[in-house]
């Protein structure tokens, strides 16, 4: 088992330290298991609120008005169920040694878009040769 990392709480990484120290590493882990909790908290919310809102209206435009919120409600989980997929797998990522580096080029993700975009695989560089790469095969 390993020893715990200290971590202030304003504690932010920063460039003039190694890459993906032990700090660095604490402090995304903290951050992609805060966000998971947060979406999972949404979830059982949402699940609640359903349970409690179903119910006969007999107005159809009422009716087809709440489906659509619902319908809407349901794609948003959807989409916050393949996150925590994402966020899980960043976490196996952080476990084996492997989080923050591209997976196309072996290179250091930068600091920011860790940051901004904790689950991000590949450099920011590498994302917008992909996305150019599925844009053009998108339009053929």
């Amino acid at each position: 088992m390993k020893a715990e990392t200290f971590l202030e709480d304003d504690y932010r990484p920063a460039e003039d330290e190694p890459f993906m120290n032990d700090r660095q590493l604490e402090y995304f882990r903290r951050k992609l298991l805060t966000w998971k909790e947060e979406i999972l908290e949404d979830s059982r919310d949402t699940i609640e609120g359903m349970k409690d809102s179903t119910r006969n209206i007999p107005d159809i435009a009422d009716r087809a008005s709440e489906e659509t919120d619902r319908a809407l409600e349901l794609r948003t989980r959807d989409r916050q169920r393949k996150l925590v997929a994402k966020i899980d797998a960043a976490l196996r990522r952080i476990d084996e040694g492997e989080y923050g580096y591209c997976e196309v080029t072996g290179e250091p993700i930068s600091l920011k878009r860790l940051d901004a975009r904790p689950i991000a695989t590949m450099s920011l560089e590498a994302q917008e040769r992909h996305e150019r790469r599925e844009r053009v095969h998108r339009d053929d």
